[in-house]
C-alpha cells in the first residue's frame, strides 16, 4: 500500500545540495526526496513547536531526562541529610536553651525575612553578630 504523494518544484543552491549529499549517509536516507521530506518535517514541527521535545532526536532526549533525573536524586539525597543534620543540630541547641515561645516566634520571623532579603545567602558570622548586638 503506497501513500500518495505530492509533487513540488524546488530550486536550490549548489551549496545546499552539497550539504543534502554530505548529510544524507548520517540521516539514513535513501534518497534526496526522503532527506527533504525529513528535513521539512523537522523545520515545521520546529516553528510550531507544539511540542517542544519532538524536534529533538530520541536518544539526546533520553540522555537529557536521565541527566536531570540523576540530578534531582542527587540533590533529594543531600537535602536528606542536611535536614538531618539541622534536625541534629537543633535538638543539641533546644536542649541548653530557655526560650519562650514568643521568643522563638520572633526569631523564626526575623530569620525569613532575612532570608528572602539576602535569597538565602546567610553566614554564620551573621547570627553571630546579631545576636551579640541584641545580647
Amino acid at each position: 500500500m503506497t501513500e500518495e504523494k505530492t509533487r513540488i518544484h524546488t530550486r536550490i543552491s549548489p551549496e545546499t545540495e552539497q550539504k543534502i549529499a554530505a548529510a544524507m549517509p548520517l540521516s539514513n536516507c535513501r534518497s534526496q526526496n526522503e532527506f527533504v521530506e525529513k528535513a521539512l518535517q523537522f523545520y515545521c514541527e520546529h516553528l510550531t513547536a507544539q511540542d517542544t521535545f519532538s524536534a529533538l532526536p530520541p536518544v539526546l532526549l533520553s540522555a537529557i531526562r536521565a541527566t536531570v533525573q540523576a540530578s534531582e536524586d542527587r540533590i533529594c539525597r543531600l537535602l536528606f541529610k542536611l535536614a538531618v543534620e539541622m534536625d541534629m543540630m537543633m535538638n543539641i541547641l533546644a536542649a541548653g536553651m530557655e526560650l519562650t515561645d514568643e521568643d522563638l516566634r520572633e526569631l523564626r520571623g526575623r530569620c525569613v525575612r532575612e532570608v528572602k532579603e539576602t535569597r538565602g545567602r546567610i553566614s554564620f558570622e551573621d547570627a553571630v553578630d546579631y545576636q551579640k548586638g541584641a545580647n
